[in-house]
């Protein structure tokens, strides 16, 4: 709904009136008979601030346009069409409110430019969302000046449901590098049965010099008195369950996006993957109390139920509950599974909690711990030392970096494979670290 649309005077009226003002208090001053002139002058400028936003004239339409779903640190279009009732007008402009999750601040200036070709005026601001969520955008203001620059016109809208869902970052599954992976890898984009590997029986065939011994069938190579060699089909039934720790640590942000959305991304990547090679998939996450826990998916058509639960994992300014967490993944767990566990920690304290808990894991299922690495503390010690203020910081850094190696380790002893690398890593890493436990047949 459209309001009534109000005259406002602009920047350069209110500079006029500033600088007005001490030029009555001199005229004021040298001649008191002439105080006269001075209201005369206001009233005059009023007049001419009304009549040049009058001269303005109206808006026939404007709208704004909102895309309806976007993805977390994508660029988001929005968008503002006006059309005035008169062809040429002065300095157009809107102004946005909305959620903050789209942008810092939650509102955004936007400079309307004419149209040759319609005679029409439209602008944008790209927003780059840093939460997921619905973002709603709420009120919109459009204004426009008369031809003096001195009185301009202004209306306001409320938008009634108009709001953007901000989904996971999926451009790394959209990437042509991993599309061309998968034409070319082993798997392919339609599933096929894979021999020479695995442990499960698919055929017999005649021996050959060359042939690994150990596959020599002696019972069968009895029977036909010729040596036959087994070959087997891989394994393409696993269980991978990707748990996400959504506390405190977390939440913090690494190039602008909170360490969850960094997990989320690389661990849809790896589940598109995973889906493409005949394998089952599950999201868990938790914080105090665990959050999602979405059935297996064994088909990479129903990818969107992953990245739909993937974008219900709500940030927690809380510590994370892992023996909570892991208990009742556990206990949902039927056979052995691969889980994919992405966490951080920022205190030994909180670290030896979480290394009983993946401790108890490792007995019943096959553990792949994933972190990020954490570069601001890498930069602190690379830092030369000007202060003693900065000399502090850089031996507290390289003390949390040395606690951070001590648990990762620890993690390694117990038999738990680790990732630590920079972000826009973890998602091939992660992705290489899969191929080569699947291919070992260390998750049946």
């Amino acid at each position: 709904m459209a309001f009534s649309l109000p005259l406002v005077p602009t920047e350069r009226a209110a500079w006029l009136i500033a600088a007005f003002a001490p030029v009555a208090l001199v005229v004021s001053a040298i001649s008191p008979a002439l105080w006269v002139i001075a209201p005369v002058a206001a009233v005059a400028m009023v007049a001419l601030i009304v009549l040049d936003a009058l001269m303005a004239g109206g808006v026939r339409e404007w709208h704004v346009i909102v895309p309806p779903d976007t993805e977390v640190g994508q660029p988001t279009p929005l968008d503002v069409h006006a059309r005035f009732t008169r062809r040429f007008v002065s300095k157009p402009e809107a102004a946005l409110e909305f959620d903050p999750r789209l942008a810092p601040g939650g509102r955004a200036n936007i400079r309307l430019l004419a149209e040759p070709d319609t005679g029409a005026h439209s602008g944008g601001f790209e927003a780059h969302p840093e939460r997921r969520g619905t973002a709603p955008v709420t009120r919109a203001w459009l204004r426009w000046s008369g031809p003096l620059g001195l009185g301009a016109r202004q209306t306001s809208r409320v938008l009634e449901e108009t709001e953007v869902r901000i989904w996971p970052d999926l451009s790394p599954v959209r990437s042509k590098e991993l599309q061309t992976f998968l034409r070319d890898a082993q798997t392919g984009l339609i599933a096929r049965r894979i021999r020479g590997e695995g442990t499960q029986f698919e055929s017999l065939t005649e021996y050959e010099p060359g042939m690994d011994r150990r596959r020599i069938d002696w019972k069968a190579s009895a029977r036909h008195v010729h040596l036959y060699a087994r070959e087997n089909e891989s394994e393409r039934n696993n269980q991978i369950v990707f748990a996400f720790d959504c506390g405190q640590a977390m939440c913090e942000p690494v190039d602008g996006l909170p360490r969850i959305d960094r997990a989320v991304t690389a661990a849809l990547t790896c589940s598109y993957v995973a889906l493409k090679s005949g394998d089952k998939v599950s999201l868990f996450g938790f914080a105090q109390r665990p959050q999602v826990m979405t059935p297996f998916v064994n088909d990479h058509k129903s990818f969107h139920r992953l990245q739909s639960a993937a974008a219900g994992l709500d940030y927690n300014a809380a510590e994370p509950n892992f023996t909570l967490a892991l208990a009742t993944l556990t206990s949902k767990l039927k056979r052995r599974s691969l889980i994919v566990l992405f966490s951080d920690f920022t205190d030994p304290t909180a670290a030896e909690m979480m290394i009983e808990s993946i401790g108890r894991l490792t007995s019943k299922h096959l553990v792949l711990f994933v972190t990020i690495a954490d570069k601001e503390l890498e930069s602190f010690i690379e830092d030369e030392p000007s202060d003693i203020a900065m000399l502090a910081r850089s031996v507290t850094a390289d003390t949390l970096l040395h606690q951070r190696q001590i648990v990762l380790q620890r993690l390694r002893r117990m038999g738990v494979d680790v990732i630590e690398a920079p972000y826009d890593q973890i998602s091939y890493q992660l992705i290489d670290k899969y191929f080569l436990i699947k291919n070992s047949e260390a998750i049946g």
